[in-house]
């Protein structure tokens, strides 16, 4: 075949050079749609967010430079005094025994450190081999003594990792490792640190949906980790400490792992305020370590960075902090044509492998994630509101923001290693003025983020494995539009219909003249209705489907506001039908489950045959096996067949129950939906 193929490729060329077969083009790849939808409002970026995480084991740790390059990259958080350290570390003697402490590393010098970098602390009081009372001191020495101000304080660092699950690297010497201990300890360390300072806030450690120990229930506990600390501790504390690291075996995988967050934070809350009480809306999220899977100082970390900062702070978690700022040389490799050093850090470390064949740069070059962060200040500003967008190709990320000044970001990210991307933008609630947007871009192996003007707002090409800030001013001014409406709720949600309502607009330079009700599917605007007054019931909803939406204000010459905060509602099943199913999962072992499905005939007619179906809420669920019927699942979609056995319901009751062992990969968001036969059943 080969000797074939060589003189027939030959003969063509020859043709061709020739004038007599004209070349055939090779066929251009469509245009990826980007949607960016400012009727979609999200979050609003705090000052906190973004943030790394310094060590006491880096001597560097309090130098003018490290400092100064932080603030550089618009850092405004600094979490100390390092990771698992925090649960050895004894802040009056500044001393860790077992681990290394750094020279010039003290608190007073990461303050001063903090101060000049323009970050807030985010302190680790040591729970694994210290107390209440030494908690307590160092608020009064931070806070009192020296009047820091220090706001945020976390009790110890990953104490999951006590060995109760299994798995032991964080330091505790408590009696018990149980979560309802640490949960008791919360509450007393709370207890004691606000005595002495009201004022702060408290976190308590959890562990992020999705991830080990999520869900696992230990031998004689009332639940998983998070549902009993929430539970003893929801009242004691400020906000839930999450890290996160998701892992891949390739850059590739690791870069789809940003499809976790929107999940994750939804089980999240959805954990908090089912277990921590009355008052659980007041409780924060802080993703206090992050990083990526693979290439951590290559391309990817840098993708990563930006595309997981960004989802989680629309998401509203106030600080993300990236582990972390010196790190080291580990596993050395190539990523997409540069090297990467296995270094967690931000910045060069400026050491080499025990065998001197490979050293890293000079201490404190920027490593590529330095410039994912650089990019996220020129992207996104505190005060700025995230919005909603979204793309029609996975290896393209939207994200949006709005700024107070009526300008429009939107940061572009390109995943593919080799080859560049077209993108056709288009815009939902905001007109781009024709003027050339200010464009910022990083580009695999670049050793800065560069700035330019020129190009259009709507039609871009990035470059393979880029990272590209688009900033644009709107078509006329927003000067008298009205105020954005308040935080809308939902009340009487049913399995077809909501009522959303909300507290009103300040009128600007003209009254309100109306309120509309937008929705979103992905980032596409969906109006639902609009009304003169501040409440509105929405009908034609799907059963057990999660919904979004905004409010804005129109006034009577036209001017609309900006979107009010968003609100979250999942519709339920129907109060009466013929069928009825109730669905079970037990036995978590962290990455998998034994689900059951009771599904009951309620009619008055008999089912001989039958046919359920449901669908997974993402493409990381799926089922491994099944009993008392024939499984199968297509994509996201199950269906389930019955056995010879159960194939007859009777009439008005009659019942049978079928089970599966569930798998997953990421945040395990259960179904709430099934239809027997093509009809919704209602929750049994």
């Amino acid at each position: 075949m080969r000797t074939h193929r060589i003189p027939l490729a030959a003969t063509a060329l020859a043709l061709a050079g020739a004038g007599l077969l004209a070349p055939v083009p090779a066929a251009a790849a469509p245009a990826v749609s980007v949607t960016v939808n400012a009727n979609g409002g999200l979050a609003t970026m705090p000052e906190t967010g973004l943030g790394l995480n310094h060590a006491i084991w880096d001597a560097e740790l309090a130098s003018d430079a490290t400092a100064d390059l932080l603030g550089a990259a618009g850092v405004r958080m600094l979490r100390y005094p390092g990771g698992s350290y925090a649960d050895i570390y004894h802040w009056e003697t500044h001393t860790a025994p077992g681990g290394y402490v750094a020279p010039g590393t003290d608190f007073d010098a990461f303050m001063a450190a903090t101060r000049r970098t323009g970050a807030e602390p985010m302190i680790i009081a040591n729970y694994g081999t210290a107390s209440a009372a030494e908690a307590a001191g160092w608020v009064r020495y931070a806070n009192v003594t020296k009047g820091y101000g220090a706001k945020y304080w976390t009790v110890g660092n990953e104490n999951y990792g006590n060995g109760h699950y299994g798995s032991a690297w964080e330091a505790d010497e408590r009696p018990r490792k149980d979560p309802a201990y640490y949960a008791a300890e919360v509450v007393a360390y709370s207890r004691a640190m606000k005595a002495v300072d009201p004022t702060i806030k408290v976190g308590a450690v959890l562990t992020m949906p999705g991830n080990w120990p999520d869900a696992i229930t230990a031998g004689g506990d009332e639940g998983s980790w998070n549902q009993v600390v929430l539970a003893l501790a929801g009242s004691a504390i400020d906000f839930a400490d999450v890290h996160w690291y998701p892992g891949g075996g390739t850059a590739a995988e690791s870069l789809t792992r940003a499809e976790h967050i929107a999940p994750a934070m939804r089980l999240l809350r959805e954990q908090i305020a089912r277990h921590a009480g009355p008052s659980a809306s007041r409780i924060q999220i802080s993703m206090t370590e992050l990083n990526v899977g693979v290439g951590q100082n290559t391309q990817p970390g840098a993708l990563f960075l930006a595309d997981a900062y960004s989802g989680l702070l629309a998401e509203g978690v106030f600080t993300v902090n990236w582990w972390n700022v010196h790190n080291g040389i580990g596993t050395v490799s190539t990523v997409a044509g540069q090297t990467d050093y296995g270094d967690f850090g931000l910045l060069s470390s400026g050491n080499c492998t025990a065998d001197g064949s490979v050293c890293e740069p000079a201490f404190n070059t920027p490593f590529a994630p330095y410039f994912g962060l650089s990019m996220m200040d020129r992207f996104v500003r505190p005060g700025d509101r995230f919005v909603a967008a979204g793309s029609s190709d996975p290896l393209v990320s939207a994200h949006a923001a709005r700024r107070p000044n009526g300008d429009l970001a939107v940061l572009l990210l390109n995943k593919d290693p080799d080859g560049p991307r077209s993108v056709d933008v288009t815009y939902t609630g905001y007109t781009p003025s024709a003027a050339a947007p200010t464009v910022f871009t990083y580009t695999n192996g670049g050793t800065s983020v560069t700035e330019s003007a020129g190009g259009s707002a709507t039609a871009r090409t990035l470059p393979p494995y880029s990272l590209t800030t688009l900033v644009l001013h709107p078509s006329r001014p927003s000067t008298g539009a009205p105020g954005a409406p308040g935080q809308p709720v939902a009340n009487a949600v049913t399995d077809r219909s909501a009522t959303i309502s909300w507290p009103p607009s300040a009128a600007g330079a003209a009254p309100v003249a109306k309120y509309e009700l937008h929705g979103r599917n992905g980032a596409v605007d969906e109006q639902l209705g609009e009304t003169g007054g501040t409440s509105l019931t929405v009908g034609n909803l799907n059963p057990g489907t999660r919904y979004t939406v905004n409010v804005l204000a129109r006034d009577t010459a036209g001017r609309v506001s900006w979107a009010s905060p968003p609100l979250s509602f999942t519709t339920g099943t129907p109060t009466r039908s013929t069928c009825a199913v109730r669905f079970t999962a037990g036995g978590d072992w962290g990455n998998g489950y034994i689900g059951g499905i009771d599904i009951v005939n309620t009619g008055p007619a008999v089912i001989d045959g039958w046919t359920l179906t449901y669908a997974w809420a993402s493409s990381w669920q799926r089922i491994d096996g099944g009993w008392n019927g024939v499984w199968a699942q297509d994509g996201r979609d199950v269906k389930v067949t019955p056995a010879e056995h159960n194939r007859v319901l009777a009439p008005d009751g009659g019942g049978t129950n079928v089970g599966f062992v569930g798998n997953y990969g990421g945040p395990n968001v259960l179904p709430t939906v099934f239809r027997l036969n093509g009809t919704v059943c209602s929750a049994g």
